[in-house]
């Protein structure tokens, strides 16, 4: 267990009855880059029971917080989602992922591509005032089944415009698109449907997609990883990892969780 810390768990927030989000208390010595992850989950006797989870918290934040699925069977999540305040969960003490600006080349714009919970590194991003100094435009795309799974709206549109650090640059530079697939909405349909017929680039009124100008990080389900990265390499994106800097990132880590 050296290589984990244990944390309190401070708040527990229940989105519907298949996604909940939780804060802890962070170690001083932990740090990460915003849109990695690290192994988390409960000390059941010897052997922990952990699973990868991106850290939906910036890295400049005093507590760490994680959002997740809940699966009635699963080893973690079916104890995890039933979390209270005051109750302990080990965190690992690195983080990596490929979700992280540093592995793309310079750009216009960023895409920010996921589905579900997905969003988790995505909204470690946005957080980042280095994203709006490297990027002029941001493009957060969270595409989820049902309205309610949309997650994280009010801080997206109301408290992070507000926020002392980086109000402004979001006022000025995020682009937040939502879209479902069952429920009546103002954004209907997959996203890589919306990427394809350009409905997406009419509505947030900016070019389609170019690999001499944009830039795209993909996190989600099995699906949405394969299909938006064939898209990519189809226009002629180039994929970008730890050692190379590249066009568009995928993280391979974890699908849907």
């Amino acid at each position: 267990m050296a290589n984990f810390t244990q944390e309190r768990v401070l708040d527990v927030h229940h989105w519907t009855d298949t996604l909940f989000s939780f804060t802890t208390t962070r170690d001083p010595s932990f740090r990460f880059r915003n849109g990695e992850f690290t192994m988390m989950g409960l000390a059941l006797g010897e052997k922990p029971l952990l699973r990868a989870y991106s850290v939906a918290s910036a890295n400049y934040e005093e507590n760490l917080e994680f959002f997740s699925i809940k699966v009635a069977d699963g080893p973690l999540t079916s104890r995890l989602q039933h979390l209270r305040t005051g109750d302990n969960v080990i965190v690992g003490r690195k983080a990596t992922g490929t979700l992280v600006i540093d592995n793309l080349k310079d750009g216009r714009n960023l895409y920010l591509i996921g589905t579900g919970t997905g969003l988790a590194p995505f909204l470690s991003v946005i957080k980042d005032p280095a994203t709006y100094e490297r990027f002029e435009k941001v493009v957060l795309l969270h595409g989820c089944r049902r309205v309610a799974e949309l997650a994280y709206g009010e801080l997206i549109t109301e408290r992070l415009p507000k926020d002392d650090l980086i109000g402004e640059m979001v006022r000025n530079q995020l682009i937040y698109f939502p879209t479902v697939t069952r429920d009546p909405f103002r954004n209907r349909g997959r996203i890589t449907d919306l990427i394809t017929s350009g409905k997406l680039f009419s509505e947030i009124a900016l070019p389609t997609l170019d690999p001499a100008h944009d830039r795209v990080m993909i996190c989600g389900s099995p699906a949405l990883l394969a299909d938006t990265k064939q898209l990519l390499l189809d226009q002629h994106f180039v994929e970008g990892n730890h050692g190379e800097a590249g066009d568009f990132v995928v993280e391979k880590a974890f699908a849907e969780r």
